[in-house]
């Protein structure tokens, strides 16, 4: 069987996202239920079927969610109201859209050298009075836990609060 050609084929939009906290990775699996749910919950079946949401790959921090041309905007909505995959608490946060998975992979590859490689894994440290150990650190913003014996207390520093340390 031969393939269409390029003016006979389905055009498609690819959109970059970001999940958000950093560290969680989400099965790719999951996440394309997580995106077609929120898709169909918020525009209904018809228009679902009408975006044609996938995700195509999931790797580390990003991910690359395709649909069909002139139904980026409502894939991008929707992207936004996805708050758990899998039983954890996500967010995606849309960072570029494009006609070609390659250039978005560009973009992956140009987020990943702006983020400062930093010594600050598993490291300890004293905030405010509090003992918290550092879980990530990407670009500006750093994920720390607090130490203690009944609840280990999540909280987001940026990087002007670590100055001072």
């Amino acid at each position: 069987m031969t393939s269409r050609p390029p003016t006979l084929r389905e055009k498609r939009r690819y959109v970059l996202v970001r999940i958000d906290p950093a560290g969680i990775v989400p099965d790719a699996k999951e996440l394309y239920y997580a995106v077609n749910d929120a898709v169909a919950s918020l525009w209904g079946d018809a228009a679902a079927a009408r975006v044609h949401a996938a995700v195509v790959a999931a790797e580390g921090e990003f991910a690359v969610v395709r649909c069909r041309r002139g139904t980026e905007r409502e894939l991008a909505i929707a992207l936004i109201t996805v708050t758990s995959c899998n039983g954890e608490r996500i967010a995606l946060r849309t960072l570029a859209t494009s006609g070609t998975i390659e250039s978005l992979k560009e973009l992956i590859g140009s987020h990943q050298e702006n983020i400062p490689a930093t010594p600050l894994q598993s490291e300890e440290y004293t905030v405010d009075g509090r003992t918290v150990v550092v879980s990530h650190c990407s670009g500006q913003k750093v994920d720390v836990i607090e130490k203690g014996f009944k609840n280990a207390t999540r909280f987001f520093l940026t990087t002007e609060d670590l100055e001072d340390i």
